[in-house]
């Protein structure tokens, strides 16, 4: 019964909130009172004004508003920042990038022959994050096999978090996308009761352009932040099964040092 009522209170508060924009606009559509008293046409007052769009809500020449064009340029460059920051880690989170075949092909047949030196060398002439968990093995040979793991989960750890930093710059301008929305929509709503108090409410037009200012920074905030973070779960994940696969792979090339002796230094005589 809770639940159904809680339901139901969720439900009026979003149609409410559905509405209320819909009566606003009702309401301006009909006659207004402007500052002489007379009842003024706000469809009429529109279409003397030469109505408006996008471009104008961004920069109205005829009601300039500096912080909203200023608003609107860094939603834009947050948008394009979101987009560079998609393609570099998409580009970089790929199994070609983080473990090359060619490196692949090189270590299997340096480990088949027993020549550590040569799939040291194979790591060093390919560089990428799995040359880095190999090296960080080959570097521990000599220790035993438990030490060349705990190497190997350091490095991994290394590399994700890496990774995790460049991808952190997507989540970054997902998260902001929003926030510059809701300044927008504050800055807009603002200008709207400034306009009212000032008695502005006959020029429907310059209303008008003050919500839609609102409301057009708060849907190019969603729309920066909804493929943003879908982006950004979607390469999180695709990386950490990279690294689980770059991990395992290792592994399974240091299989054959598993019963590796490690010979004990004998004491020097004085």
């Amino acid at each position: 019964m809770k639940t159904l009522k809680k339901s139901f209170l969720a439900m009026s508060i979003f149609a409410g909130a559905a509405l209320a924009p819909m009566a606003a606009f009702t309401v301006l559509g009909q006659e207004l009172e402007g500052a002489d008293g007379k009842p003024v046409d706000a469809n009429a007052t529109a279409e003397k004004s030469g109505g408006g769009g996008f471009l104008k809500v961004i920069y109205n020449p005829d009601d300039p508003d500096i912080l909203g064009t200023v608003l609107w340029l860094v939603i834009f460059g947050d948008f394009a920042l979101s987009i560079y920051f998609a393609i570099d880690n998409y580009i970089l989170i790929s199994p070609e990038k983080l473990m090359p075949k060619r490196l692949i092909e090189k270590i299997q047949v340096a480990m088949g022959q027993g020549d550590i030196v040569a799939a040291m060398e194979a790591c060093k002439d390919t560089p990428s994050a799995m040359s880095n968990i190999l090296l960080a093995a080959f570097q521990h040979v000599e220790e035993g096999f438990d030490v060349i793991q705990e190497a190997v989960t350091a490095a991994s750890d290394l590399e994700q978090e890496q990774i995790q930093q460049r991808l952190n710059w997507i989540s970054v301008c997902g998260n902001l996308g929003p926030s510059l929305g809701l300044l927008g929509t504050v800055e807009g709503m603002i200008l709207t009761f400034a306009k009212l108090a000032s008695g502005g409410a006959g020029d429907a037009a310059a209303l008008a352009s003050s919500i839609g200012q609102a409301l057009y920074t708060t849907a190019g905030g969603l729309v920066i932040s909804i493929p943003a973070i879908t982006m950004f779960y979607s390469l999180r994940n695709k990386a950490n099964r990279l690294i689980l696969r770059m991990t395992a792979t290792t592994m399974e090339f240091l299989n054959g040092l598993r019963n590796v002796e490690v010979a004990e230094e004998e004491p020097v005589e004085a």
